[in-house]
């Protein structure tokens, strides 16, 4: 005989995680997980990992490349766990634990001008890098776990050089403070790409569970690791870089997993350039895998946005110059071998986007020996705001349609805001 099942009035689902089907019985309703009973046992299990660790609506409340990035965040986390419980020993050891001619007096010194210098240091960087964290997040990011992974490498060291144990553990204590800043801002950046929900509250809570739970685990394994490193110096260097290898390449590839869709000056100018070569729009994923995540320390002709009406025109003349063949809410100029960029104060973020592909084309141009002594610079500025009219209205279409965001972006724009008189008034 045939059982009778009921029959399905409803369903309802929680995100793409769980799903439930109301079925109507006997005059009664009853609810029913979907999927089999084993299945439904590990849904459970699953469900409750998720709630804890992941943010409300995963998968679809944060951006694609969320898990994977939290994948290698989680394993650079681990290892420079590890790598900290080496360097802490060494520190609690060249402040004297364990030996006995050691004053406590001494110790406190040496930890309270560690700290202090790393307050300093704190402040100073935030004051000249904190405007550069935005915009280029990942270079800044990766930077702040290679200059972690040098400020343990000191502290490991400090012990066997006595004289110079307090220089050595305040400038690692610089180098952290430094690292506490650029991790932390460029952090709440990535937290800002990741949230697709106004939910960037919940991601940064859940980040900090996640970093936790693996915090708790090097916790565990560091208990078995103190003592067999103890008094073993080439042991405890060996574990040392290999954790520090580890470390860096999986910093490697979170900041290399993250794709950005929004504007900064390096995805710009990698997509602007393969445009001009061949008119193919870049993806924000083919761009974002060509942009460099190491800071470049070579000297190139700099682009400054937003800067003062001075900076740009120095004179009636020189602003009539601006001016020529212009319509745009912006002026450009070039000014002691920089690209210079006067915005007005009705400007969009597509104005904003315009002014730096210009400013980038006249960078490349200044940058070709062949073309810096035999051609006028205002002539060069009038030539690029031809090229503009002529591409950007396509080019602006094409991004849209690739899927980059053009309604706002991280180009590092000064706060300078300039209302100029046009020619006719």
């Amino acid at each position: 005989m045939e059982r009778d099942t009921g029959v399905v009035v409803a369903t309802e689902r929680y995100g793409s995680a769980e799903s439930w089907t109301y079925v109507a019985r006997d005059g009664a309703m009853q609810r029913r997980r979907g999927g089999s009973e084993g299945s439904s046992r590990s849904n459970s299990i699953v469900a409750v990992f998720k709630s804890v660790f992941l943010p409300q609506g995963y998968p679809e409340s944060v951006s694609d490349d969320y898990l994977q990035y939290q994948f290698w965040d989680t394993v650079q986390a681990f290892s420079s766990s590890l790598s900290g419980t080496l360097a802490t020993q060494a520190s609690l050891k060249g402040v004297g634990v364990g030996n006995q001619e050691a004053t406590v007096a001494a110790a406190t010194v040496t930890w309270l001008l560690r700290d202090g210098t790393g307050m300093l240091g704190r402040i100073l960087f935030a004051w000249q890098k904190g405007n550069k964290l935005d915009s280029e997040a990942k270079k800044w990011r990766l930077f702040a776990d290679v200059l972690n992974d040098i400020a343990m490498f000191m502290e490991i060291l400090a012990p066997y050089f006595p004289t110079c144990f307090t220089l050595i553990v305040c400038t690692a204590g610089v180098f952290k403070s430094i690292v506490g800043v650029a991790g932390g801002a460029t952090r709440a950046a990535l937290t800002v790409h990741q949230a697709r929900r106004d939910n960037m509250a919940d991601i940064s809570a859940k980040d900090g569970s996640q970093e936790t739970l693996v915090n708790l685990a090097g916790l565990l394994v560091s208990l078995v690791l103190i003592p067999i490193v103890t008094d073993n110096t080439i042991l405890t260097l060996s574990l040392f870089f290999l954790f520090t290898i580890l470390h860096l390449f999986a910093n490697y590839k979170a900041v290399r997993s993250v794709v950005m869709e929004t504007f900064n000056e390096a995805r710009l100018s990698i997509v602007l350039h393969q445009y001009l070569s061949n008119k193919a729009i870049l993806s924000p994923y083919e761009a974002n895998q060509r942009e460099p995540v190491f800071i470049d320390f070579r000297k190139i002709v700099h682009i400054r946005l937003g800067v003062r009406l001075q900076e740009v025109v120095q004179s009636p003349e020189e602003l009539d110059l601006a001016l020529k063949r212009n319509n745009q809410p912006y002026l450009m100029g070039v000014r002691n071998g920089s690209v210079c960029v006067c915005l007005g104060p009705d400007a969009t973020a597509q104005d904003e986007i315009r002014a730096m592909c210009q400013a980038m084309w006249l960078r490349n141009m200044l940058s070709d020996p062949s073309l810096q002594n035999h051609q006028n610079l205002w002539e060069m500025v009038h030539e690029s705001y031809k090229l503009m009219d002529a591409v950007f209205s396509p080019f602006l279409k094409g991004l849209e349609a690739a899927g980059w965001d053009i309604k706002r972006t991280l180009l590092d724009w000064d706060e300078w805001r300039v209302e100029w008189k046009t020619k006719s008034s």
